[in-house]
């Protein structure tokens, strides 16, 4: 088992880390397959995570980001490059003026990423495939 535990301040207040945390998780559910829970408090909340491999929490408050994560034996051999991924996004998320936004650019940035690279996959496996010529017209 391999630990991570992040933190990180901010200047959003409650309302605002809120909208971020549960967009956050939001996404890991569909992109990450994560089964995710949040718990709103007057204070704080409480975003639980897991899927197979790993488990924890993100405590988010008025000033801060907590999390702490459980990496299971295949994903703790990649501990540190998966913090440094998770250090190095949200710091740059929290160095935006409007972290949400910049959340929302990013995720659709990757998503026209990953769909460019599965169209052009597509196409070279259709190119490929015997019996799938172009036809000439006459």
């Amino acid at each position: 088992m391999a630990d991570i535990h992040i933190v990180r301040e901010h200047a959003l207040g409650l309302a605002g880390a809120r909208k971020l945390a549960f967009r956050w998780a939001e996404v890991a559910e569909k992109k990450l397959e994560m089964e995710c829970t949040y718990e709103e408090g007057k204070l704080s909340d409480v975003v639980g995570f897991k899927r197979p491999g790993a488990s924890g929490e993100l405590k988010v408050t008025k000033d801060r980001f907590v999390l702490d994560a459980r990496l299971g034996l295949l994903l703790g051999v990649f501990k540190g490059k998966i913090e440094s991924e998770i250090v190095k996004n949200l710091d740059q998320l929290l160095d935006h003026e409007d972290p949400l936004h910049a959340f929302e650019q990013g995720l659709a940035k990757h998503e026209a990423k990953h769909d460019t690279k599965h169209a052009k996959h597509a196409k070279a496996h259709v190119a490929q495939a015997p019996g799938h010529a172009p036809r000439k017209s006459k």
